[in-house]
């Protein structure tokens, strides 16, 4: 399966986990009302209509991502949930905005900036060039799990595997690592940088629906990483991810797993506040 198809399956079944998480994000900042944001990075648009609640009942978005496999599926969300009159996309780079200084009254990025090749402070700082004064920029990015309750040895070996350590190389500086975001913000001349970090519990009795959300999750999290296991961390991780062994984990009448969203944001500099806070 093509990368990008590949994406778009696993988004859209994960997102009824993730949603929560997003969508508590997106009410936090108390983002104005008929206010015109960004959404840069917007992958298939899930969360467009999260944020179009949260300034509703005027507000405007744009959606910005490279892929135009991705941005199909977002316009046809957008067109599905009756909110195409209050989007609009676009095809282009974060790491380098097609926009004019001072566009948006605030800019938003979920696993985006930090997970792509780029230096993420001059992304942060790119975001907000298109930013007007007192705006905010927010960065909302996947910060930790625990999803394989009772393999508490095998879940720490697969995140010390390529996929589990991403978007991290053996090689990065820790200041590129996405939990030091509050840096980039500063760094890239935003006052005021703050942090706030959100939790999704995930317990039995699961609906069909969220079992496979949680597989998809899973298979997001850690990917293929076979490769990078022993044998046994193999026969194990094989058995917990497949539906159709008896053991599989997210058929377990007992499953209980979190997963936390943290929102880094930072005020454009050279105007009073544009937002209400947190």
């Amino acid at each position: 399966m093509p990368e990008a198809s590949r994406t778009v399956r696993l988004l859209r079944s994960a997102d009824l986990l993730r949603e929560p998480a997003i969508a508590s994000a997106a009410h936090a900042l108390h983002l104005p009302n008929g206010s015109h944001g960004l959404d840069a990075g917007c992958g298939i648009g899930s969360h467009c209509e999260l944020l179009l609640r949260a300034i509703a009942p005027d507000g405007h978005l744009t959606g910005l991502d490279s892929c135009s496999e991705h941005l199909a599926v977002a316009v046809e969300t957008a067109r599905q949930c009756r909110v195409s009159d209050r989007i609009s996309f676009r095809q282009g780079d974060v790491a380098d905005l097609p926009f004019e200084a001072n566009s948006f009254d605030w800019a938003w990025s979920v696993d985006c900036v930090g997970f792509i090749p780029g230096d993420p402070v001059e992304m942060v700082r790119g975001l907000g060039r298109v930013v007007k004064p007192g705006g905010v920029v927010a960065l909302l990015l996947w910060s930790s799990q625990q999803l394989l309750p009772g393999y508490p040895f095998l879940e720490a070996r697969l995140n010390g595997t390529k996929a589990g350590a991403a978007p991290a190389t053996a090689d990065w500086p820790p200041h590129r690592h996405p939990l030091r975001s509050m840096g980039w913000l500063s760094g890239a001349g935003l006052r005021d940088p703050a942090a706030l970090t959100f939790v999704v519990d995930v317990y039995a009795p699961l609906q069909e629906d969220q079992k496979r959300a949680l597989a998809s999750l899973i298979e997001m999290r850690w990917g293929s990483p076979e490769s990078e296991l022993s044998e046994a961390d193999r026969e194990v991780f094989q058995r917990l991810k497949d539906r159709a062994h008896p053991n599989s984990i997210v058929d377990a009448e007992d499953y209980f797993g979190f997963f936390t969203y943290s929102l880094f944001w930072g005020v454009v500099p050279g105007g009073p506040t544009l937002h209400a806070g947190l």
